[in-house]
This record gives structure tokens, C-alpha cells and sequence, in this order.
């Protein structure tokens, strides 16, 4: 089995190519989360088609973590079905002091573990504390053989991977077992530039969307049973979904977590269910070291660029990620792209 499975398929295409804009304001450069300097994305992706092995994980990483002990963050909680680690000490203190990490969720706790491990390492003094951030996502329905995959070799290998390039979207790391909306889903990114007093700034978002739901598109519902397919994921009204958010922005905590509030509603855009057996969560961490708050207008744009990106890197997760038939029998079909085109005309 190859472990380190890398990218996604190219030849899948994201919803600006069919002319779709999702809000007004300009995209950075790669419309990723990457575009906020200092911040880096690695996966690990594991899939094996022969066994029925998708999962994986995915390291946002941001660079001003080799120099300051933390950074301001905040936390939110749409749902709490599911697993955070260390949830609560971002809450209370508003700060963030590893690189977050997205899994699946009986590798939650190895994939902390290892994420210690990795910051110890580099520690020049080692701390008597320290708070790994974890995340997410429970894909046990694509891949059910082995529930525990992950090893802490893989977890460094998406620390160490990661790059301050494109970020590579559908069915890799976290969200390789993923299923959203009915589809084969995963990981989607996308970021939206606001102009501010001090210069532009750039808010990046990158989603691990495994939510049930029905899909909207401005056209109406776009549904497998629409289409002729059988719809991906259980029967019953589950899954989860995790926002991250990075800004340059010079915000308070109290900003951060409301902006991590708007990362999770804008799932509601896209046709998510918010149901009881899922765990929908949004963490918000700005790269720079002022803490001012922000004055009401820039609030709103931020708000605004975390909604649009939010909906747009769901679409492009699902737009990105390949149709996945188990060994089992279990089918979790691509959206189809005609079908996108049709209701986006």
C-alpha cells in the first residue's frame, strides 16, 4: 500500500471555472488559505482501494508558531457531536499554540499525541504545558476496515510536507474518506482580500466537509436522487465538518471567535444540516501579534470574506474530489460536473 498517496485529481476543476463567483471581493493569489503569509497546509493521504482503507490527515501550519509561543484565536461550536482536542484552552484563553490538526476521528487522539511529539522536537526549551489542536471528521462509512490508520509517521510527514503553495483539495489527507451533501467530498480552500486603513488583508479558510445535507446551488437543489445516484454517506443524519480560518487582520480573540462563528453558518449557504450526530466547528487564528479589536466595518467585511470563502471552498472540495467505490460495495459518486454547469447557467 502507498501511504503517501499525494494530490487530488487535476483534471477536476473548481467553481470559478464555470463562472461562478461566489460575493465581490478579489480572491488572493492561489484563493487558498495559503495566501495569508506564514500560513502552510501538508496532507498525508492513506488510501488503499484493495481493503477499503480513506483517511489521512491534513496540517495547517502557521510560521509565526517558530517565534511566538502562541497566537490569538477563538473557537466555535455549531454542533458538538464530535471531538476537538484542546477546544477548551482555545475557548478560555483565546490563543492557539501548535499547528492544527484534521483527521478522522478514531485518530484523533494518535494524531495528538504525534503533534506533540513533532513541537517537542523543536522546542529549544520544552515547555511543562503545551495544547495540541486537533480536529475531526467521522469517515468510518467509506472507511470502515481499519478504524485507526494513522501513525505518528504520518502525522509528521504532513507537518514536515507542509508548503506555502497550492494547496491540494477533494480527497486527500483529512478529508480523504470524506462525504458531503450526498457526494464524495473533503478538503476545500479558498481566501478573499479586504481593503483596511493599514493596507489589504487576506482571510483564508480551509474546510474538511463531511456533512449531511442537501446540496443548493443558485439553480435549487442538486440531489444524487436527482441525478440517478445513490447518495454518499449514512443513512441517517450525520457527519461533521471543521472551518479553519487565518487572517492577517489585527484582531482580539473576541473577533476571532465571532469570525469562526461566520466560518460555520456559511455551511447553512451550501445546504448543510447542522443534524444532531454532527460535530460542525469553526477555528479562527490570526498570524499577526496585534491584538486590537476591530473597528464595526471591518468586522462586517471579515465576516462577509469568511462566509463567501467558506461557501466556495465547500463547492470546490466537492468539485475536486474523485467518485470512491469500496470493496464492500459502498459507492460515494462525484458531483457530477455537467450537472454544476446546468445549475449554475
Amino acid at each position: 500500500m502507498n501511504d503517501l498517496v499525494a494530490g487530488s485529481d487535476p483534471a477536476r476543476s473548481r467553481v470559478r471555472d464555470f463562472g461562478h463567483m461566489v460575493g465581490r471581493r478579489p480572491t488572493g493569489p492561489l484563493n487558498a488559505i495559503t495566501d495569508v503569509g506564514g500560513v502552510r497546509v501538508g496532507h498525508t493521504t492513506l488510501r488503499d482501494d484493495t481493503v477499503g482503507l480513506y483517511s489521512g490527515v491534513t496540517a495547517v501550519v502557521p510560521d509565526a508558531l517558530t517565534t511566538h509561543a502562541s497566537l490569538r484565536a477563538g473557537f466555535f461550536v455549531g454542533n458538538g457531536y464530535g471531538k476537538f482536542v484542546g477546544a477548551t484552552q482555545v475557548m478560555e484563553l483565546g490563543e492557539v499554540e501548535t499547528p492544527i490538526l484534521l483527521t478522522s476521528t478514531m485518530s484523533t487522539f494518535r494524531a495528538a499525541d504525534a503533534l506533540l511529539t513533532w513541537v517537542l522536537g523543536r522546542a529549544k526549551t520544552p515547555p511543562t504545558s503545551l495544547n495540541p489542536v486537533v480536529g475531526e471528521i467521522n469517515d468510518s462509512w467509506l472507511s470502515h476496515t481499519r478504524p485507526r490508520p494513522l501513525t505518528a509517521d504520518h502525522v509528521h510527514a504532513a507537518l514536515d510536507a507542509a508548503s506555502p503553495g497550492p494547496v491540494a483539495q477533494g480527497s486527500v489527507g483529512g478529508g480523504t474518506g470524506a462525504c458531503a451533501l450526498g457526494f464524495k467530498a473533503g478538503i476545500g480552500t479558498a481566501s478573499r482580500r479586504l481593503p483596511t486603513p493599514a493596507g489589504d488583508a487576506t482571510v483564508g479558510v480551509l474546510v474538511q466537509a463531511n456533512m449531511s445535507g442537501e446540496l443548493r446551488l443558485p439553480g435549487g437543489l442538486l440531489t444524487p436522487s436527482r441525478l440517478g445516484l445513490p447518495t454518499a454517506g449514512p443513512a441517517t443524519e450525520e457527519g461533521s465538518c471543521v472551518v479553519v480560518v487565518a487572517t492577517d487582520l489585527p484582531c482580539s480573540a473576541r473577533d476571532l471567535t465571532r469570525i469562526a462563528g461566520r466560518g460555520v453558518f456559511a455551511l447553512g449557504r451550501v445546504g448543510a444540516a447542522f443534524a444532531h450526530g454532527s460535530g460542525d466547528y469553526g477555528l479562527a487564528f490570526s498570524t499577526t501579534r496585534d491584538t486590537r479589536s476591530l473597528a464595526p466595518a471591518l468586522v462586517d467585511a471579515a465576516f462577509a470574506a469568511t462566509m463567501d470563502a467558506v461557501e466556495e471552498a465547500v463547492l470546490d472540495a466537492l468539485l475536486a474530489a474523485g467518485t470512491v467505490r469500496t470493496p464492500s460495495g459502498r459507492e460515494a459518486f462525484a458531483l457530477p460536473h455537467a450537472a454544476v454547469r446546468r445549475a449554475l447557467a
